[in-house]
């Protein structure tokens, strides 16, 4: 895609993206001249009400969705939390004795795993479903692991760490059959890959807007029609009595501009991704030896409506470095990407999605995380797999 470069190559998509200059062009406005609050019965207010009901519709027409089943929340991570904690207020509403039961995977994002883990302190009972060594989860232990108690299913659409397209259709057609609701983390995935709410049987589904070229701070919990998921934030009556506080109005046109985008440019953006994908793949197992790639095969040609693998997502190991210490080398010479470790209060911790894959301690220190956006070039990745090459030596004489 056109437009200025930043001085830097910047694969790190999959963590936030640039934003689209037709975003940042239709929020504008909303800031300095018609910046009434939504929920006012004057004309500069009915005007942002009247955008952000556009946008509503816009945001839900990606997904097959009404605009009365999208609720703006703040980010993906809010969206999650309401999702779970909803499911399991609804399901003690209606007068459940045993405590309720939560299906989810060993490899979701930390915003669905440490909500669950404080749902158990709260008493539900939660089951964690291991991937296979692709990340790939098996739909029929998802059904074996469905008990009398189970009010929710939570999958994610598509792994942020090693780019893996989970069968939610087949999952969410086996929460239906038993009765369950089904939520999927679909922030990796919304805007990036086709989506339908309907063919995949989703009951609730999150998103957020600064992973498709839209603005932070903005997301949104799909909610289908007919559950009657219980408020988020009290207050006022903002979000239909939902979820409480004055709308971003920027935020929320700016996240419609980036969704009207995503819908019109998928196809071709998912092929420039994948390509890209595919020229670094090829360039750093050819050129790196002792490397391993993680998640799915990458494929050289894939049908549209059959993906196994995030278009932009290339994740490996490299045998013998430490993947901190790289992305620092890397970063010195002006790329950006991720590491498979989170660095948190002074420890590092190995990534919880390596080591459920099989991946042991060391290998999951190695990883490094390549996600490629609409705005990278054919010339980045070679310049990036050159680079990479000399800094992985260089690592390991050290080592």
């Amino acid at each position: 895609m056109s437009g200025d470069k930043p001085e830097f190559i910047y694969l790190d998509n999959a963590a936030t993206t640039r934003m689209l200059p037709e975003a940042v062009s239709a929020m504008l406005p909303f800031f300095t001249e018609t910046y009434g609050n939504a929920s006012a019965v004057y004309e500069a207010g009915q005007l942002c009400r009247g955008a952000v009901m556009q946008s509503r519709k816009t945001i839900a027409d990606l997904i097959g969705a009404d605009r009365d089943e999208i609720y703006f929340t703040s980010g993906g991570s809010e969206a999650d939390n309401w999702a779970l904690k909803g499911a399991v207020e609804l399901a003690l509403d209606k007068g459940r004795k045993r405590p309720p039961h939560i299906i989810t995977t060993a490899i979701e994002h930390h915003a669905v795993l440490h909500t669950c883990e404080w749902l158990q302190k709260q008493g539900a009972e939660v089951t964690f479903i291991q991937p296979d060594m692709e990340g790939f989860i098996n739909p029929e232990e998802v059904e074996r692991a469905i008990r009398e108690e189970t009010v929710l299913i939570s999958v994610m659409l598509a792994n942020n760490e090693i780019g893996t397209v989970e069968p939610v259709a087949r999952i969410g057609q086996i929460a239906h059959d038993h009765g369950i609701l089904f939520h999927t983390d679909a922030v990796q995935a919304y805007g990036q890959i086709p989506v339908s709410v309907k063919n995949m049987g989703i009951d609730l589904l999150s998103a957020s807007s600064h992973k498709l070229y839209g603005p932070k701070g903005v997301g949104f919990l799909y909610i289908r029609r007919g559950i009657h998921l219980p408020s988020f934030i009290h207050g006022g009556g903002q979000e239909r009595g939902k979820r409480a506080g004055t709308e971003n109005v920027p935020g929320i046109v700016g996240f419609a501009k980036a969704a009207e985008a995503a819908g019109k440019r998928m196809k071709d953006r998912m092929e420039h991704e994948r390509c890209l994908r595919n020229q670094l793949i090829r360039q750093i197992m050819g050129r790196i030896p002792g490397t391993l790639l993680n998640g799915p095969a990458a494929a050289e040609d894939e049908r549209f409506s059959e993906i196994r693998r995030l278009p932009g997502n290339a994740n490996f190991c490299f045998e013998g470095v430490d993947g901190e210490a790289l992305l620092a080398l890397l970063d010195m010479q002006g790329i950006c990407a991720s590491s498979g470790s989170a660095c948190s209060a002074g420890s590092l911790d190995s990534s919880h999605v390596l080591l459920a894959v099989g991946r042991n301690h060391a290998q999951a220190r190695s990883s490094v995380r390549f996600s490629i956006g609409a705005f990278n070039t054919k010339e980045e990745i070679t310049q990036t797999a050159g680079i990479l090459e000399q800094d992985v030596r260089k690592l390991r004489a050290y080592t």
